[in-house]
């Protein structure tokens, strides 16, 4: 199974969620899912703190944090302060193809590293391995309605399925979006303060 497979089987779960994501991953989300809500990240590593700041922030918000492999294990030091400040809205997904795909296939460390291992040894109480879509869903419904920060993994093939459209924005106009989307379903201003009573 590939990571696709897998994103289209939450996709209408999410609703309304802020999705972080990292790579090809993040391509894949928007096809599955469209939206302002969702914020791709350049820097290799940083989904799960970036997804952990907005969760913290937002509390009231559910926060998805779409990650691979080889960016979980360059923020292994995050993952303990994640888990100590425990946000009880943010999902962090991982999908674990044992290489860097989005810079060319390198291979991770991840086959002698276990993540979920990792995720519990940091603090996460809720991780947990899954092998297929279905399974993927029913731990997504149930990381949802427990409300308590959660980690959910899976292996799957590198690759991503043909046709698949290509995402039509670099990070600089994804970041704007997103915060005008922030601005209008938070009814807040963000980028200019002081305009609040505009939106």
């Amino acid at each position: 199974m590939q990571r696709f497979d897998f994103l289209k089987a939450i996709a209408d779960d999410a609703g309304d969620a802020l999705a972080v994501c990292t790579g090809w991953g993040a391509r894949e989300w928007w096809a599955a899912r469209p939206s302002d809500g969702n914020l791709k990240t350049r820097t290799l590593g940083l989904v799960s703190s970036i997804a952990a700041g907005l969760a913290l922030t937002l509390p009231h918000r559910k926060v998805i944090a779409i990650d691979g492999d080889g960016a979980f294990l360059m923020n292994l030091c995050g993952l303990p302060t994640i888990a100590l400040q425990n946000p009880p809205n943010l999902i962090h997904l991982l999908f674990d193809n044992e290489c860097y795909e989005a810079s060319g296939g390198t291979p991770t460390a991840s086959p002698i590293a276990d993540a979920v291992a990792l995720a519990k040894g940091a603090g996460y109480r809720h991780a947990s391995w899954v092998r297929t879509p279905a399974e993927f869903r029913a731990e997504f419904i149930e990381a949802w309605k427990r409300n308590d920060l959660t980690l959910i993994a899976a292996k799957v093939e590198p690759g991503q399925p043909p046709g698949l459209p290509p995402l039509r924005l670099d990070e600089i106009e994804n970041k704007y979006r997103f915060m005008r989307y922030l601005e209008q379903t938070e009814k807040k201003g963000i980028l200019n303060p002081g305009f609040d009573s505009k939106l």
